[in-house]
Parts: structure tokens; C-alpha cells; sequence
């Protein structure tokens, strides 16, 4: 029987946190699968524990049961796991069937799976086998966890992570563009190890021309970013570092319906995907974006810039994640950008709530870690 669980023992939430510890550990590692941890407990003890790795690979129920070994007396047993089991064939075989096999006494899980193949099938399979499920045990720090994965299944859109670098005064640049740079080394070493666990790096135009990025993990990373780039009038020099490396590395752009043919040709040329986008104005143009990403199964999308662009994604609505980097600096001066321009907001009661994940000094600089309330689902 499947039971929600208000009042979560001690042991209970401390067996479902090793689980979601565990889970973490598959980060950049298994999108578009979600991250998930499983731990079995027999008389007060562990006796197996796994996550998900990879994608391709064993999820994080069948990890645990496989490092329990074959001759392990699991009957009888709890098991905690983050995220609903699974009670379909993909890439592995179906979890709850396995979980039933080993006949435990109690099934302990975060939240459900809203994944449509999913999405309370696997409890009931485990339900009708005759074994208790208490289902909500530290949900709101599994859906933390699941947040991105979550998005994108409710959504079909990725989680967008937006990141700057910025002054005390909250400038992004001085007022002739220089921006380089305002943060520390490690700050930036720091950017690189995040663009390396995202399915792709977007900037708008302007900051493509203005920066001539690459826009590559340094060293490699977990993942291999499919770079982005939003441009309405496919204006990029083809001498710019983001083409000259467009057939080694993934570069997408996405122009306005009516960017000049000769430009676009001349992208193709060079090996850029190019996408075409039906709508010409920013707003809409970014939202096209985040849907074609989402079509193609991207599950975290770092935003590195510029204001333009971060401001439109601020005015749809689709930030959900802010990693800000802020410089014991002052710049000054009334024309230097800030980090997210758009139309804005009439009102400062209509900003939006952000919930602080993280802090910490990094150097000289202060790095914060947000996201916005609404976008950290329980």
C-alpha cells in the first residue's frame, strides 16, 4: 500500500539523505536522465547502496542490488531510492520488477516520477506485489535534486543557469566594453567546470562579437557543450573563434526569418548549424530556442550572456538559476551595461522571489548560487 509519510522518522530521513547524496554524484553524467540514489537497509545497517553513473547504464536500483552481490539476503529489507522506480524497458531493464524480486518488507521514496511512462506505474506494480511504499520522505530536497529533470519533462524546456561576473556596483562591463576581467582566476576556472556538466553554452550576439569566446570547457569536461549562439541577423564575423572551430566543436545558431541569406550561407559553409526561427523579435526568439533544446532531450543550459539576452530570457520567465560572481570592484559610470537588461519590470513588487543555495568566497570574489522560488518544485 502506498502511504504519503508526514511524519518522516529519523531514520527514514537519515537513510532517503545517503540516497540523495549518492544521487548527486551522477550529475553531468546521466541527462537527460534524472539523477537518482538507492540505498538498501537490513537490520539497522546498509547493505548495498548505487546510483545512476551514466547515462546508457544501470540505474541507481539495479546498481545497489548488483553491488550487494548474488548470494546477498536482501528479503525483508528497506530500500530507500529518490525517484520513483521505473516499470518500463529503455535502455536498462525496468527497476521496480527487480526491486520486487528480492521481496523487501518497505519501499522508502522521495516523490514520484512524472515522466509519462512512469508516473505512478512503478508504485503500483511494487504496491500490488504486497510491499509498503511511504512515498514524500525528503521531497523537497529530492526535487532540489531533480529540479532540472523535472523542468524538462513538464516543460519540454531545459533549466536555464545564468551566469555573470559583476562589480560591486553591478556592472558587467565599463562603459567602453571592456569586461576583461572582472573576476578572479578561480572564478573563472570555476565557469569552466560548470559549462563542462551542461548540454550547451548560449550567447547572444552581441557578446559573441564583443568577446570572441570559444566558449569551451578548460580542461574538458564531463560533457561536451553544444555551443549556441542568438543572433537575428546572423551578424558574427566567419573569422570569429566560435566559426573557425564550428567542425570540431557543436555550434548552433539560431537567426531571425529574415537574416541575410548570404551571411547564413556563408555560417553553413563553415559547418555551423544553422536554425531558422519564426519569429524576429528577442522574446519570442529565446523561446524558440529553449524549445528546440528541449526537443532535443538538453536538460541544463548554461546563459553566460550578454544583458540583452539574459534580459529577454528575465522577461519570458525562464531563468531559473543565477551562479553570480561579484568583484570587490567599482566601475561606475551611468552607460556601463549590467547584467540583465529586456523591457523589465514596472514594479519592484513584481520581482520575483530567489531562494540563496550557496555562497562562498572565491578569492577576492563572492559567488552566490540562486534560484528562483518557483522554479524548485516540490
Amino acid at each position: 500500500m502506498l502511504t504519503p509519510d508526514p511524519c518522516d522518522s529519523e531514520s527514514d530521513i537519515r537513510w532517503m539523505r545517503r540516497a540523495i547524496e549518492l544521487a548527486r554524484r551522477g550529475e553531468g553524467l546521466v541527462e537527460p536522465n534524472p539523477m537518482v540514489g538507492c540505498v538498501i537497509v537490513k537490520d539497522g545497517r546498509i547493505v548495498s547502496q548505487g546510483w545512476h553513473q551514466f547515462f546508457g547504464g544501470p540505474h541507481a536500483e539495479r546498481d545497489a542490488l548488483a553491488n550487494a552481490g548474488p548470494h546477498a539476503d536482501l528479503q525483508g529489507a528497506t530500500w530507500y531510492v529518490t525517484l520513483e522506480p521505473c516499470c518500463h524497458v529503455g535502455k536498462t531493464p525496468p527497476c521496480a520488477s527487480a526491486l520486487i524480486a528480492t521481496r523487501p518488507q518497505r519501499l522508502v521514496c522521495a516523490m514520484r516520477d512524472p515522466f509519462p511512462l512512469v508516473n505512478g506505474g512503478g508504485f503500483q506494480e511494487i504496491s500490488n506485489a504486497g510491499i509498503d511504499i511511504s512515498l514524500g520522505v525528503c521531497a523537497a530536497e529530492a526535487a532540489q535534486l531533480s529540479a532540472p529533470f523535472l523542468k524538462r519533462v513538464r516543460k519540454s524546456r531545459p533549466w536555464v543557469i545564468a551566469k555573470w561576473a559583476m562589480s560591486l556596483d553591478g556592472k558587467i562591463a565599463a562603459a567602453s566594453g571592456d569586461s576583461r576581467w572582472i573576476s578572479s582566476p578561480e572564478s573563472r576556472s570555476r565557469v569552466h567546470l560548470l559549462r563542462g556538466r551542461c548540454d550547451a553554452i548560449m550567447v547572444g550576439a552581441g557578446t559573441a562579437i564583443a568577446d570572441d569566446p570559444r566558449l569551451t570547457a578548460r580542461p574538458a569536461g564531463l560533457r561536451t557543450a553544444v555551443r549556441i549562439v542568438v543572433d537575428r541577423h546572423a551578424s558574427l564575423p566567419i573569422d570569429s573563434q566560435l566559426v573557425r572551430t564550428a567542425k570540431e566543436i557543436p555550434l548552433r545558431w539560431f537567426v531571425g526569418h529574415n537574416a541575410d541569406s548570404m551571411k547564413v550561407d556563408s555560417l553553413m559553409h563553415a559547418g555551423v548549424d544553422v536554425v531558422h526561427c519564426l519569429a524576429n523579435d528577442r522574446n519570442s526568439m529565446v523561446l524558440e530556442v529553449l524549445d528546440h533544446c528541449g526537443n532535443a532531450n538538453m536538460t541544463n543550459i548554461l546563459v553566460e550572456g550578454g544583458g540583452a539576452l539574459l534580459g529577454a530570457l528575465h522577461d519570458v520567465g525562464e531563468i531559473d538559476e543565477a551562479h553570480v560572481f561579484i568583484a570587490p570592484k567599482i566601475i561606475g559610470g551611468h552607460s556601463a551595461p549590467t547584467p540583465i537588461g529586456g523591457q523589465g519590470l514596472n514594479a519592484v513588487s513584481q520581482a520575483s522571489g530567489w531562494q540563496l543555495m550557496h555562497s562562498e568566497q572565491v578569492e577576492q570574489d563572492m559567488l552566490m548560487i540562486l534560484r528562483k522560488k518557483h522554479s524548485c518544485p516540490t
